[in-house]
């Protein structure tokens, strides 16, 4: 019931939110009911607004509490006049004779008898006020508008009044005799003249819907033209086949025909004359992050290049058996093949950013020549709502990467409707570009229709189509009927006359060869953005128009084409008739039954076209996508041992395992050759982390240098930026810390340039933020550190519920390439950060280091010297778990305490409380519970397809499985993670952990309220020796007392949703 109520009140606080005036909003007009003698309803209905408003939230609460008592008795959730009298009575508005039935009346709209919670509150509230904005937006300019504080500017001393006179008088009359668009070309240009000299003012954001290069500034094609048009023929016919023959014989692999059929002219001209391969110098090639539900057309053309087998792609998205292709771009599952990740939507971009800006580190530290190398990266227009999407742009743009070249494939389509069918996505999308700092190159109409475009010196066609929302293009896409177009865009606002010499049939075709599908203008807008790439200051997008499912007549521009699966055999011979592919209607009816290879077209490596792709392909370095990873065990003399024993002796000082780590990576950061390729990273708090010695030792990376003095230049630490810098501070943002991340751990194949990337940060803002970047990383094989700092649900104490972590160890074992490792102690910290380095960098293995530090001060010991069943304590802890000490001979009783993390601390001080009754402690250190539960999972595994073989041990059942004891197990994680071992701990096993929400307080109370400390770690020892026999219950519950610890405990979070025992 109280859970019921909770949900009462918000209800109740959102319909009242708000000010007064909104509270005393006019009614609508009705009928109005006055009682003989006594108020009218309206008089009424202002006096209860105004009891409700005076006690503000506490009214609505009473107000809802009171309604529902009485709603509750028969379940009706009505009231009816009595009971609403009643009502407003305890509210404090008595109601008088016939006052009771006039209110009711006035409230009883549909005349039923009862009054519902809904129908009062409507009423209550008043008529909603009407919205500030409406779809008269449409037809306005979209740019930036004038202040309107423009009355003021007369007044500044700045402006010559005549002056501004004589200049305003220019602009009408321009206005006047040649109209706006001309007017908005001259500005437009003096603006950008004004840039070009230095002026500091903003150019516009916008420019008209034009193609960014004219046709009289296209630089000459330098490739055989019709051979290419060709080949994107064949490369967008084996693509859809690909899919469609696909699902027939494995119904339901899914896979997408739309998206590259929109955008394959714009690749193939890529990779006929800009995308460089690896060897093609100044680096390793470029780096391409292709638009993920287009994969078909990169396996497309590596079958004709004879690098993809026939069998592959017939078995595209049919993995297991090794014979097929993936999904989408997958390193991880072709590894030789892709390089870069791009889905889910919005990594891709980012992940494209932060890899041009790496580029750059690499070449500023003289670590690799990067000069030759750009990053391409295709965006379909529906990904520019992720926000990832729109940060990319952001920080492309202020980091000034002119090495970076976006392509956004603007097909209008998302994966159900229109991107933006109520306005112009283009338009909208120069704006944040260019406001973002980008050089923006529209390519929005093929040949045909720019020259229509260039007859009209007045520009009433520029300003029609601008006028003319998305929606409305996609339709007549769609539609396919010259007659429409004709109608809607010419005819309709009087310039008919303009396509009066075109046929229906030659208007449709010109509408429907936008410049996204137009090889010349292609190219030219390609060229222009690797002039950029040489010389210039900025990044560059690209803005193509292009048409979904382009030359596929029954789905080209529809709302299903996303879901499009397969082609039917009328609709296969259109797809063939308008490629112009030589394949029968006899064949194409034999492969629609699923027999596939019959209408996959490879003219083989003789023919004319594929000699033709190949020679492009050698003089731009080789094929491309191809991945490419360097052997980094050959490269480098790893650190020796003695580096990672530095914290052997232990240490009475106090220190957290964070601070060991800072003091770890420094020492490692001087380490030579080896030394110069470990990437620190942060984002922000690098001092919270003991980091902050690391600005002036190492420098903070800064591509442009450090051009003011910081404000503690005078200190030792001080805060130094440099372009040679090593140290990446990578702002608030662990998205882009995390795709830096990734760009770093993946350089060893991208640019044969191995970089080890150790990025700490809050662990709460890892997996729980951005765990699907991790995954990302996973996926592109990247190879690293992630340091979950400040982690444990207690430890760290202060922050509360939003930073207080305890789970992200248990999330990182949903990620196979993730090791998650708890450290207690600085020298297990030091030996997984070894043994992490000999995994990635001396056996080549792409795996991902996971490590909790701990911000808790405590002496450190050092190493016991008890072995667990014969291995070294450095041995054992790298198995995950380990015998820390031995149980002291001469107890009446033993029991077995694990611990990990900070709450080591927590079990070893109750060997104290223990020994007080009597009960001897045999201590563990559990330093990685997600591997002991995966090698279990393996031995498990083959023993159950194994049935006549004895089953093989695995260490955690080793060390723990033969035990009949107690064992107490705590950790500051939730209890879910130490329980991926329980079944293999023999004996009675209690688990105590850290479930629930977080909150702040001292480290004290927190780990009280958890029941983690070393008094419910002794109290849970305890009680389970009674439930085996071997104590009384009452020696529990005299410790129970003694260290306060009772049943009860309230929690505000959760006591209204869950049950109470």
């Amino acid at each position: 019931s109280r859970l019921r109520c909770s949900l009462r009140h918000v209800a109740a606080a959102r319909v009242y939110r708000g000010s007064a005036a909104r509270a005393l909003a006019p009614l609508a007009v009705r009928a109005n009911s006055t009682a003989p003698g006594g108020r009218s309803a309206d008089e009424l209905i202002v006096q209860l607004r105004q009891i409700v408003e005076k006690d503000s939230t506490a009214g609505l609460h009473q107000l809802a509490n009171e309604w529902f008592t009485r709603a509750d008795v028969d379940a009706s959730r009505a009231l009816e006049a009595p009971e609403l009298a009643s009502l407003m009575k305890d509210v404090g508005l008595p109601l008088q004779g016939g006052e009771v039935q006039a209110f009711f009346d006035y409230f009883d709209k549909d005349k039923g008898g009862t009054i519902t919670y809904d129908e009062f509150t409507q009423i209550l509230r008043g008529d909603m006020p009407q919205f500030a904005a409406s779809l008269a937006f449409m037809n306005q300019y979209r740019g930036h508008y004038p202040s309107n504080l423009v009355s003021m500017k007369n007044e500044l001393s700045l402006y010559d009044k005549e002056e501004l006179g004589e200049w305003m008088e220019s602009l009408n009359s321009v206005i006047e005799e040649h109209g706006s668009l001309k007017a908005r070309f001259l500005v437009g240009e003096v603006v950008d003249e004004a840039v070009r000299k230095g002026v500091n003012i903003a150019p516009a954001i916008t420019t008209p819907m034009l193609n960014t290069i004219p046709a009289s500034a296209e630089p000459e094609y330098p490739g055989d033209l019709a051979m290419e048009r060709l080949i994107s023929n064949l490369v967008r016919w084996n693509a859809a086949v690909m899919v469609s023959d696909g699902n027939k014989r494995a119904s339901g692999v899914g896979g997408h025909i739309g998206t590259f059929a929109s955008m394959c002219d714009i690749w193939e001209v890529g990779m006929n004359h800009f995308f460089r391969g690896k060897g093609y110098g100044g680096g390793k090639g470029d780096q391409i992050y292709m638009q993920g539900h287009a994969a078909p057309g990169a396996y497309a053309r590596a079958y004709l290049e004879q690098r993809l087998s026939l069998e592959k792609v017939m078995n595209f998205r049919q993995e297991v058996d090794g014979n097929g292709v993936s999904s989408y771009p997958h390193p991880r599952l072709m590894p030789d093949f892709w390089e870069n990740p791009t889905v889910s939507m919005g990594i891709g971009p980012l992940a494209a950013v932060t890899q041009a800006r790496f580029f750059r580190y690499l070449h500023l530290r003289g670590l690799a020549d990067t000069s030759g190398s750009r990053v391409w990266c295709f965006i379909g227009d529906g990904e520019m709502d992720e926000p990832e999407s729109i940060y990319a742009i952001a920080r492309a743009g202020y980091e000034r990467l002119n090495n970076l070249i976006m392509i956004l494939n603007c097909n209008y389509q998302r994966l159900d409707g229109p991107v933006r069918g109520n306005s112009k996505v283009i338009q909208e999308f120069e704006g944040v570009f260019r406001g973002a700092g980008f050089d923006a190159i529209k390519l929005v109409w093929g040949d045909a229709w720019t020259k229509l475009i260039e007859s009209d010196p007045e520009g009433k066609l520029i300003d029609i189509l601008e006028r003319t929302p998305d929606g409305d293009c996609q339709r007549y896409a769609a539609k396919q009927d010259g007659a429409l177009i004709r109608k809607e865009l010419f005819e309709d606002h009087g310039i008919g006359s303009m396509v009066a010499h075109w046929s229906d049939e030659e208007l449709l075709a010109a509408f429907m060869q936008p410049g996204g599908h137009d090889h010349k203008k292609i190219y030219a807008a390609f060229h222009q953005a690797a002039k950029n790439a040489e010389s210039g200051g900025r990044p560059t997008a690209i803005l193509a128009k292009t048409l979904k499912g382009y030359s596929l007549a029954t789905f080209q521009g529809r709302n299903t084409v996303h879901q499009q699966k397969t082609m039917k055999d009328q609709e296969m011979m259109d797809f063939r008739t308008v490629l112009n592919i030589p394949l029968s209607d006899d064949q194409l009816k034999a492969g629609g039954a699923g027999l596939g290879g019959e209408f996959f077209r490879n003219p083989g490596p003789d023919s004319p076209e594929v000699k033709y792709m190949l020679e492009r392909r050698e003089a731009l370095g080789g094929c491309y996508p191809l991945r490419v990873p360097a052997k980094v065990s050959g490269l480098f003399d790893l650190p020796d041992s003695s580096h990672y024993a530095i914290f052997d002796a232990g240490n009475p000082k106090p220190m957290s395992t964070t601070m060991a780590f800072a003091n770890l990576l420094r020492r490692l950061m001087k380490q030579g050759d080896f030394g110069k390729r470990i990437a620190p990273m942060v984002t922000d708090e690098a001092r919270t982390f003991g980091m902050n010695a690391f600005f002036h030792e190492f420098k903070i990376h800064a591509p442009f240098g450090q051009h003011y003095t910081p404000v503690d230049h005078d200190s030792l630490m001080k805060y130094s930026e440099a372009p040679d810098g090593q140290m990446l501070q990578e702002g608030i943002s662990e998205a882009g810390a995390m795709c830096t991340w990734i760009a770093c751990g993946t350089s060893y194949a991208s640019q044969g340039c191995p970089i080890l990337p150790f990025f700490i940060y809050y662990s709460m803002f890892g997996f729980q933020r951005v765990g699907d970047f991790i995954w990302q990383a996973a996926d592109a094989r990247a190879r690293g550190f992630l340091l979950g700092a400040t982690a444990g649900r207690t430890t760290l104490n202060g922050e509360g519920l939003q930073h207080q972590d305890g789970h992200s160890l248990l999330w990182g074992m949903s990620n196979p390439a993730v090791i998650g490792w708890d450290p207690a102690f600085a020298y297990e910290l030091s030996y997984v950060i070894e043994d992490g380095i000999q995994k990635m960098w001396g056996e080549d293995k792409d795996l991902i280091y996971y490590i909790s530090v701990y911000n808790e001060n405590f002496p450190m010991p050092p190493v016991p010297e008890v072995k667990t069943l014969g291995l070294s304590a450095k041995e054992a802890c790298l198995k995950g778990l380990y015998k820390f000490a031995e149980a002291p001979a001469g107890k009446k009783h033993t029991v077995r305490l694990i611990g990990s993390g900070s709450i080591m601390k927590q079990v070893l001080n109750a060997v104290d409380l223990l020994a007080e009754y009597d009960v001897g402690c045999e201590i563990w250190s559990a330093t990685n519970i997600g591997e002991l539960n995966r090698e279990a999972q393996r031995k498990e595994r083959y023993a159950r397809l194994h049935p006549m073989e004895q089953p093989p041990s695995f260490w955690v059942k080793d060390c723990l499985g033969d035990f009949d004891g107690v064992t107490v197990f705590s950790s500051d994680n939730i209890t879910q993670y130490p329980q991926l071992i329980e079944k293999y701990i023999g004996g009675s096993c209690v688990i105590l952990g850290t479930d629930g929400f977080g909150r702040s307080d001292t480290r004290e109370k927190l780990r009280r309220f958890f029941e983690i400390d070393q008094e419910s770690i002794t109290v849970a020892a305890l009680s389970a020796l009674s439930r085996q026999g071997k104590i009384e219950p009452e020696v529990a519950i005299g410790a129970m007392a003694k260290f306060g610890i009772t049943h009860d405990r309230p929690d505000i979070t959760m006591d209204d949703c869950i049950p109470q025992y």
